[in-house]
């Protein structure tokens, strides 16, 4: 009795020795516990949803969106520009390549820099882009000829926008997921207020200091703010590196859900561009005043400021695919029932305002419709470069058409 009693509260006080294979056991069942899966980077309960490195992601994404699709929606001034000056020689379907090239070589670049941003994150990318982005405007600039506006303007610049644009949405998907849609129309909204300042600067600064300087100005203000995403944005889940498989980006298409958004992208993005780029000559046609046509880009993206952040946080509250079927319902209706019939200066200015607010739930809520909808978040880099690639042929065909139809019809 007594050795059984001091046997059993020695047990008791002193834990049993273990051999190094007896603790090695441990950890690996722990592991084998179901719940203990549920543990991980992409579970819904480690997305943090907040917090300091978070917003400060949002806080560089808003620079990295102003400073490239921001850029994007000055095409308009340019359009009516470039007909009146440089190139005046050549058609406005001609012209509308240089603007068309800029949405194409941006959208395209999608998933070489989404599998770029999957295996390495974003910071050379964005270093890259910042640097390819300016030197692309610099070289702007300089040009006299048409296809040095292509190289420039066209190609070099729209490269390291792409490069850019890309890691500003990933990385706020990969921080967010209650809110997501609330803060990629925060994102979005930088280009906004980008597509505001940049069109209303150009025109103000051409005929001041010329066409050249106020290129420089522009590529300086980009270096500029490109430096406060260089410095904050990061992603939340480490890179995952894995060997190129070019059925990568063809396999998501092979899913019906995915499959669908991304043609519905296809035919919206086909059309939006249109109003965007034309507006300005349009308008002028019309009888609208130089002066006054030049603040309608500006006016279309102000707008567009609201209707980057209002849907989205209705469609984190009522379903982001419904909030997105009900504004682009809300865009065509605007076409046909406004712009098309619009003569007076009001109908024209109305039209802009408005459907700078519809576009721009499009432009916003189009990657997280991605994100909802893609089973791995560490493959939404690809997936979302995938669905703007497709996209993309769109934009490039979209404008020169229009020009061919502005330059028939006349009005």
């Amino acid at each position: 009795m007594t050795s059984s009693y001091a046997t059993s509260t020695d047990a008791m006080a002193v834990e049993p020795t273990k051999t190094p294979a007896e603790a090695h056991e441990k950890p690996s069942d722990a592991k084998q516990d179901p719940a203990s899966d549920l543990i991980s980077p992409f579970h819904p309960s480690q997305y943090p949803d907040g917090g300091r490195q978070a917003w400060l992601c949002v806080a560089g994404g808003f620079c990295c969106l102003f400073c490239s699709f921001g850029w994007i929606n000055c095409i308009g001034v340019f359009q009516a520009y470039y007909q009146t000056h440089q190139l005046r020689a050549y058609s406005s379907s001609t012209i509308a390549w240089i603007p068309s090239l800029e949405i194409f070589i941006m959208f395209l670049g999608g998933p070489i820099v989404g599998k770029l941003y999957d295996n390495y994150g974003p910071r050379w990318l964005l270093l890259c882009g910042t640097l390819l982005h300016v030197f692309g405007l610099m070289m702007t600039s300089l040009s006299t000829e048409f296809y040095q506006f292509i190289l420039a303007q066209g190609i070099c610049s729209p490269i390291g926008a792409s490069m850019i644009f890309y890691p500003a949405m990933s990385c706020a998907i990969g921080w967010f997921l209650r809110r997501r849609a609330l803060v990629l129309g925060i994102l979005a909204s930088g280009s906004s207020i980008g597509g505001v300042v940049l069109p209303i600067l150009v025109t103000k600064l051409i005929p001041r200091i010329g066409f050249g300087w106020t290129m420089r100005v522009v590529a300086f203000l980009i270096l500029g703010l490109m430096v406060v995403p260089n410095l904050t944005l990061r992603s939340r889940v480490p890179p995952h590196k894995s060997p190129l498989d070019l059925m990568e980006f063809v396999r998501p298409l092979g899913e019906l859900p995915f499959l669908t958004v991304t043609a519905g992208a296809f035919f919206f993005f086909f059309g939006m561009w249109l109003p965007v780029d034309f507006i300005v000559t349009e308008a002028i046609s019309r009888g609208m005043s130089a002066s006054l046509a030049a603040y309608l880009v500006p006016i279309m993206n102000g707008a567009s400021f609201f209707g980057r952040i209002l849907p989205g946080y209705l469609g984190d509250k009522f379903g982001r695919f419904n909030v997105m079927s009900v504004f682009c319902f809300f865009t065509a209706i605007l076409i046909l029932a406004l712009w098309l019939p619009a003569r007076s200066n009001a109908a024209t200015i109305s039209f802009a305002a408005f459907y700078g607010f519809g576009q721009g739930t499009f432009v916003s809520m189009a990657a997280a419709l991605i994100a909802q909808i893609s089973p791995d978040v560490r493959k939404i880099g690809v997936r979302t470069g995938v669905m703007y690639a497709v996209v993309s042929f769109a934009v490039l065909i979209g404008s020169p058409i229009g020009g061919v139809l502005e330059g028939t019809a006349g009005t």
